[in-house]
């Protein structure tokens, strides 16, 4: 009788350590409660479709398929289309004050793909990459999967800790780059002091080293507030990564990499083998609805609805957790960090609130290293404004104060 392999075995051995492992707090484990609905979630950090522009790109997208021009379901340039560039490189000169040149712009697949690029174009095997801790899982498994030493500098409730990076800098050598997102930040919803983005690009400048500056959730301030941007500060030492998929819509996958051209020329270069080009049919519909305003009554009726929202969130977790609990207080985004008591451990805690039909993430993977045994991440974005309440009683229910508190 013939014996049959263990296949898994087989492709256990077969995999590439970049495959990584399926860990619960995964990107893929969280966008799988993406379309739940019977789990009050607080897991993924996913725009409200209440936001989506559904009608006005329905006539946008009319208009394209009977305009005749066959560019629109075609491929693209690497870089992106010509107009959407041209559109994209006089939004940013809008927002943050500077236009980038048309060899410092790329189009990219969402914020992730910009990161990818960065990551394929700069880093080799054992290489430092320097991020916050916590900061974005995803940004981690792109770095790891080039086989980055990834470390994380402290943060408080100002942001990253200026003075520990140039600390670690000095010790460890300088990083290929440093990774950061400054505004309404992911997982902590923390915002970089306009004071520290100063200290922070002349560190970068000082010791010679890219900043890489996540935009995502740049455009999300409640209050409609924007600090200075890294790469306004520092268009010599920052590449901004952004996205259209929090204030646009998250099915078109675009981003923008604006940065040094010679960057940008390793991101095109590299790009070419990775996904090719951003969809044409995506980057027309962002371009002509960007040019018509909608880009802007967007970003108003989002600010407005994660805003309230936010609110809801602060007050259910006054209202209903243990005083030894403390969590940060967004002024922009979609996230709070929550720190629990001694003898609390997220990662539990996420299993145990699933069975109590509330969905959160644990604070481990926001860490390349050991951290956040004792955090977990609240989104509040996605979460009907009735059910905030109740889902953050439920959670609360799970927590073991500390001794000799309520």
């Amino acid at each position: 009788m013939a014996i049959v392999p263990d296949t898994g075995t087989i492709w256990e051995r077969a995999f590439a350590t970049r495959a990584g492992s399926n860990e619960e707090g995964s990107l893929a484990a969280i966008l799988a409660l993406a379309g739940a609905t019977d789990i009050i979630s607080f897991a993924g950090g996913f725009p409200d479709p209440e936001t989506f522009p559904g009608r006005d790109l329905s006539d946008i997208f009319e208009r394209l398929m009977t305009s005749g021009d066959p560019s629109v379901l075609q491929y693209a340039p690497v870089a992106g289309l010509p107009g959407p560039r041209d559109f994209m490189a006089g939004r940013l000169e809008q927002l943050e004050g500077a236009r980038p040149a048309e060899d410092e712009l790329i189009i990219t697949s969402g914020t992730i793909e910009a990161i990818e690029l960065v990551s394929k174009s700069l880093i080799d095997p054992g290489d430092l990459v320097l991020v916050e801790g916590p900061t974005y899982l995803g940004a981690i498994m792109a770095f790891e999967s080039y086989e980055a030493n990834v470390v994380a500098v402290p943060m408080d409730e100002h942001g990253v800790n200026v003075e520990r990076l140039d600390e670690v800098v000095a010790r460890l050598g300088p990083p290929k780059l440093f990774y950061s997102i400054p505004d309404y930040q992911n997982p902590a919803g923390i915002t970089l002091s306009e004071e520290r983005r100063r200290a922070l690009v002349d560190v970068a400048r000082k010791h010679g080293f890219l900043i890489v500056e996540d935009v995502a959730y740049r455009e999300l301030g409640f209050a409609g507030e924007r600090l200075t941007s890294l790469w306004t500060l520092a268009p010599d030492v920052v590449l901004q990564a952004g996205t259209f998929s929090k204030t646009f819509v998250p099915g078109v996958r675009l981003g923008w990499g604006a940065g040094p051209k010679e960057i940008v020329a390793k991101m095109v270069w590299a790009k070419q083998n990775t996904d090719q080009c951003s969809g044409a049919l995506g980057q027309r519909l962002l371009e002509e609805y960007g040019r018509a305003g909608g880009l802007d009554q967007q970003a108003i009726r989002s600010r407005t609805l994660y805003g309230r929202r936010c609110g809801l969130l602060m007050d259910a977790l006054d209202a209903h957790m243990p005083e030894s609990v403390t969590w940060t207080r967004p002024a922009g985004g979609f996230f709070s960090w929550l720190s629990l008591p001694e003898g609390n451990d997220g990662i539990e805690l996420a299993r145990r609130s699933v069975a109590e039909g509330v969905a959160i993430v644990p604070g481990a993977p926001f860490f390349p290293e050991s951290g956040g045994a004792q955090n977990v991440r609240l989104s509040f974005s996605r979460v009907p404004d009735a059910s905030i309440d109740e889902g953050i009683e439920r959670l609360a229910s799970l927590i073991t104060p500390t001794k000799g508190s309520n």
